[in-house]
C-alpha cells in the first residue's frame, strides 16, 4: 500500500507540477488553436466569398461604362461604310497598264487606287503606309 500511495503522491506531484507549468502553454495553445481555427473558417469561406463577388460584379457589370471604339483606331473613315466588309475586285485582265497603285490606307478619294493621300497620313501620324503596287512582268 505504501508503494502505491508513493505512486499516487508522486503523479499527484507530477500533476500539480503540469497544472502549474500548463497556464502558460494553455494560452500559447489556445491563440494558436483561435489562429488555425481562423485560418480554416477562412478556407471554408472562400468560395463562398468567391461566389458572392461574382454576382457582385454581375450585377454591376450593366452600370459600367462600355468601352467605346476610339475615333484614332478606325482605319476606314468614310469607305462603303454601310457595308460590313469592303471587298474590291480586279481582274487581272482588266490591267491595261503597266504598272497599277492600290490604296492601303484607306484615305484615298479614288479608292481603290492611290491618289497619294497616304503621304499626308503618314506625316501626320508617323506611320509608313504605301501603295499596293502591281506591275505586268515585260516579256
Amino acid at each position: 500500500m505504501a508503494s502505491v500511495a508513493g505512486s499516487t503522491l508522486g503523479s499527484v506531484v507530477l500533476v500539480s507540477l503540469r497544472q502549474r507549468v500548463l497556464p502558460s502553454e494553455r494560452g500559447r495553445r489556445k491563440d494558436r488553436m483561435q489562429r488555425e481555427v481562423a485560418f480554416s473558417e477562412w478556407l471554408r469561406l472562400l468560395p463562398f466569398l468567391g461566389v458572392l463577388a461574382l454576382l457582385g460584379y454581375l450585377a454591376v457589370r450593366p452600370f459600367l461604362p462600355k468601352k467605346k471604339q476610339q475615333k484614332d483606331s478606325l482605319i476606314n473613315l468614310k469607305i462603303q461604310k454601310e457595308n460590313p466588309k469592303v471587298v474590291n475586285e480586279i481582274h487581272i485582265e482588266d490591267l491595261c497598264l503597266t504598272k497599277a497603285a492600290y490604296c492601303r490606307c484607306w484615305r484615298s478619294k479614288t479608292f481603290p487606287t492611290c491618289d497619294g493621300s497616304h503621304n499626308k497620313h503618314n506625316e501626320l501620324t508617323g506611320d509608313n503606309v504605301g501603295p499596293l503596287i502591281l506591275k505586268k512582268k515585260e516579256v
